[in-house]
């Protein structure tokens, strides 16, 4: 993958996570709202928090020379 390819990839992940971590303050208040009663809401949390995880490992991979992009 070429810098430019690197870079417009870098953009999207980081898009993506940021809308991730916008759906987990979501998934959250709405938990704490259920006083963390609803299982369907902490599975959901769940799969937020694996895909912030595999979003940000992919991220860090790019970064292969331990430069900024």
């Amino acid at each position: 993958m070429n810098d430019d390819e690197k870079g417009k990839r870098f953009l999207k992940l980081i898009d993506d996570q940021n809308n991730i971590q916008w759906g987990i303050v979501a998934k959250l208040t709405a938990l704490i709202s259920s006083e963390w009663n609803s299982e369907e809401l902490k599975n959901e949390l769940k799969t937020l928090v694996d895909d912030h995880s595999e979003i940000t490992k992919e991220l860090n991979s790019l970064d292969d020379k331990g430069s900024m992009l």
